[in-house]
């Protein structure tokens, strides 16, 4: 009877709109969540009949109307700025992946994708967001390589900024820029006085009369014309100073050069002598490195460039791990070490004392030290995390040292609209929306992080309120529909009496 269709048509719309009051409540108390989506609930008719053939002229049964819920996942908010260097949004496409464990992600684990990017560091040093949920990524190796691999979820970990200590980093390179008095009087040990003829006594294989050993209050050594003072820094971070011993000699334009070092341990003569040779100038006081220079010791010993081509590295064995030298300045010497006490690492420092401010100079003017500039950093804390828009996470300590922790994974979605929605502003994967693609920020489609950012809702709340309005005036009309229809009932029994 084409009465009761029309009741059954009126809940029906009770139905729906009673759908659609709460997906607009729903909307209108999440207007304030970050990376909330909007639900919108779109109505289609039902159709159950219609006039047929043979059937009673004006009969008509009213299907109704049903209630679909669309899932506006694909609609991106709005990035506003925020205060911490933690939060983050996705300025395109794709879905941050998390998990509801830190440690021990498996397979068989679910992965949770959600846009909403308020991460906040909790107490074992994870990134979690304020619906607990873990930020994925690739992590870094020992060395801050990071191996992107989309091919497999299990390759992700959450990311950890607690998982590295202090920070040091061994000198490598040191600039030297200095300058030494071109006539500054040779000593008595290089054959002095000015304009030679006296006998040399410098030998720096000796101890009684190297620069290395000078003493003056035990009248051991030679003492040098000018010292430059090199600080660096070990494997360790701990600081150190090589010294670089210089005496005029004989020869116009030509230094004795040592390299030596209180720090260091050896079978030397004297036992802190890293290299020794000597350092040449040309006519205009600029320094000469030429592959070999010929020049003598005491008793006619050969004397080479200390800074011959490809001889302007120093390599300083480990603690207690002696090791034969290769390309080291001066000759070389298996013993030759840090000191036993210290428990360091061996490294090779390269001396660059042409390029600095102008480099060693032999001009007519007092030496001088101008500047040393090493590389390396003695031990650092670790002071802060930045995130790029690229998705590298790298922490960054008091030394100035930074180490890259990892790269945050994105996923994306051939139908994004299809995902599932879960509690905490996440999503699952469904049959409609298809597996995920995991990928780098800004690339393959995926959209670049915004690092200090929140996406914030899409709910539009004149929209949600003039939807409620017309929600309420609909569900209004649909239960006029069914008291009509049974006034209309009511009618019909009436007829017998």
């Amino acid at each position: 009877m084409s009465i009761s269709s029309a009741m059954l048509a009126g809940v029906s719309g009770l139905s729906a709109n009673s759908s659609a009051l709460a997906a607009i409540s729903n909307n209108i108390s999440n207007a304030n969540t970050t990376g909330y989506k909007r639900v919108q609930v779109e109505f289609q008719t039902l159709v159950t009949g219609a006039n047929n053939a043979g059937a009673v002229t004006g009969g008509y049964s009213a299907g109704g109307v049903m209630g679909t819920n669309h899932y506006l996942n694909s609609v991106k908010g709005l990035l506003q700025r925020s205060t911490s260097n933690k939060d983050l949004s996705i300025d395109g496409n794709g879905f941050f992946v998390t998990t509801e464990k830190a440690t021990d992600v498996g397979s068989t684990d679910t992965r949770l994708f959600t846009r909403a990017g308020s991460f906040r560091v909790d107490e074992f040093g994870f990134l979690r967001n304020t619906a607990g949920l873990y930020l994925q990524g690739w992590p870094a190796n020992n060395v801050g390589e990071i191996t992107v691999d989309p091919s497999d979820v299990n390759n992700l970990k959450s990311i950890n900024i607690s998982s590295v200590g202090g920070s040091a980093e061994a000198t490598t390179l040191v600039g030297v820029n200095a300058n030494l008095k071109s006539s500054q009087t040779i000593a008595a040990a290089a054959g002095g006085p000015v304009g030679g003829g006296g006998t040399v006594t410098y030998l720096p294989t000796v101890a009684a009369t190297s620069m290395a050993a000078y003493d003056p209050s035990a009248g051991t050594g030679v003492k040098p014309d000018f010292e430059i003072q090199i600080p660096i820094s070990d494997s360790k971070g701990g600081r150190r100073t090589i010294t670089m011993g210089l005496l005029k000699s004989q020869v116009a334009n030509e230094w004795y050069a040592e390299v030596y070092s209180k720090d260091f341990s050896s079978t030397n003569t004297p036992p802190n002598r890293i290299a020794f040779g000597v350092v040449r100038f040309t006519p205009d006081g600029k320094l000469d490195i030429p592959a070999a220079v010929t020049s003598t010791y005491a008793g006619g010993a050969a004397a080479t460039s200390l800074f011959g081509a490809g001889a302007n590295r120093l390599t300083l064995n480990a603690s207690g791990q002696p090791q034969l030298l290769i390309g080291a300045s001066g000759p070389a010497d298996a013993t030759l070490r840090w000191g036993n006490a210290l428990g360091v690492g061996a490294q090779t420092v390269a001396l660059d004392l042409t390029a600095v401010g102008g480099g060693m100079t032999q001009l007519d003017s007092p030496s001088v030290t101008q500047l040393v500039t090493p590389n390396g950093t003695a031990f650092g804390n670790l002071t802060d995390v930045e995130i790029g828009k690229d998705g590298i996470v790298t922490a960054i300590y008091d030394n100035g040292v930074t180490r890259r922790l990892g790269q945050v994974a994105v996923a994306t979605f051939a139908n994004p609209d299809g995902l599932g929605s879960v509690s905490g502003n996440a999503f699952v994967v469904t049959r409609e929306s298809g597996t995920y693609n995991l990928k780098a920020p800004g690339t393959g489609g995926a959209g670049f992080l915004a690092p200090s950012t929140l996406e914030s809702s899409t709910v539009d709340l004149s929209t949600e309120f003039t939807g409620l309005i017309t929600t309420q005036r609909a569900y209004s009309a649909s239960s006029k529909i069914i008291t009509t229809a049974d006034e209309m009932l009511s009618e019909l029994i009436n007829i017998k009496r």
